[in-house]
Parts: structure tokens; sequence; C-alpha cells
């Protein structure tokens, strides 16, 4: 069956002095989980919500160079058994490249989230991510995009560790009066995954953005 997973990410830089921003990023993901066995029904629920929050220079560095590191927090929020019900807690780190005038655009995300506790639903984990992405802009506001979440989970067997998924799309940003709407979609082929893995991602994304 094919899973649904609805994310919203709440994206919010805080000012901590002239040098330097905290930035919050927060996943809240609704998740549609079809049955795993014949009979077995559709669940729909909250997951677990993860928390970051990255400590970034407010000006760029040389070249447009953009960097934040800080740390990641997975909550047991879930419902209907559709995440983990242990703490887990890691760093984070991203670093960007964005320079005025040239249309290019990358850059990578990543982080590994460790649980604090192992004795609840779900059990232990150890589980990473790393996300490179990389835009060209056109004029018009189209862009092309490709941005795969290359995800490990260290505590698997060998062989069903990974999931590399290859692909991209296009993207668009709107402007709504003064409001600017980033919308994209694009699709991802996954060359690795566990035996019981998804062959495919499809992924579509809106963003209203609130510049200052």
């Amino acid at each position: 069956g094919t899973q649904n997973i609805l994310n919203i990410q709440p994206v919010y830089p805080i000012e901590v002095n002239k040098d330097w921003n905290l930035i919050t990023r927060t996943i809240i993901p609704l998740i549609w989980q079809p049955g795993f066995v014949p009979g077995q029904g559709t669940e729909f629920g909250l997951g677990d919500i993860q928390l970051s929050g990255f400590l970034s220079p407010s000006e760029p560095g040389p070249g447009g160079l953009i960097w934040g590191i800080g740390a990641i927090a997975q909550m047991p929020t879930d419902t209907n058994e559709l995440g983990n019900k242990n703490w887990g807690l890691g760093p984070t780190v991203v670093v960007l490249r964005i320079k005025h005038g040239d249309p290019w655009v990358y850059g990578v995300l990543a982080n590994n989230i460790w649980s604090l506790t192992s004795d609840k639903q779900g059990g232990a984990y150890n589980n990473g991510l790393i996300q490179p992405f990389v835009n060209y802009n056109f004029p018009d506001g189209f862009y092309l995009t490709s941005a795969p979440i290359l995800t490990v989970n260290w505590k698997a067997d060998s062989g069903q560790q990974w999931t590399v998924p290859l692909g991209g799309g296009i993207g668009k940003i709107f402007h709504f009066g003064k409001l600017p709407v980033n919308t994209q979609l694009s699709a991802y082929y996954n060359v690795a995954k566990p035996d019981y893995g998804a062959n495919w991602q499809i992924r579509a994304q809106v963003q209203l953005m609130f510049p200052k």
C-alpha cells in the first residue's frame, strides 16, 4: 500500500544578538499508514514530533556561505502506535551556499538521533538523516531542484540499513500581494532500501514565507 505523510514544518529564527541567530525547525508528521497484511486496516494519527535548533551567524560568510549547528530532539507524541515512545536526542548541522545573482543554491543538512531510553514502545533506536540539496533558479520564479532524504537505521541488519533516493523536480515561487509562496513537486526512486521499503517517494510542498 501507499503511506502518506503530511509534514507541517514551521521554521522560525530568533535573534540572540547582532551576531547570532537561533533557528528553530519543527517537524509535525500526520501519518496515513496502510495495513501490512490482508485484513489489517489503515491507521491515521500523529507521528513523533522532531524539534531542531541551529545556532547560526546572522550574516553570511565569504562567498555566501551559511551554516548552523545545534541539536535535534525527538518527542514521543505518536498516536495509534505510529511512532516510538522513547525520547531521542542528537546533533544536527546545516551548511549551504546562496549568493545574490548566482542561480545555484546548494548545501546539505544532517542529523543523528539516539534514543534516551529503550524500555517503551518501539525500543531503542539510532537513526541518521542526510539531505543534500541543490536548486537552479530561473529569473521568472521557476526552479529545478533535487533534495533527496537519505536515511539510515544503524540498528538494522547489514543491507537493511539505508534508504537512498535519487530524483528531483520543479518548483515555482508565487506572490500573493507581498506574501511569497514556494510550491514544489518532485519524485525520487529508492536505489537502495530495506527489503520491505517503498520503491518510490513523491513529494509535494507548499511553503508560506514571511520575510522581515
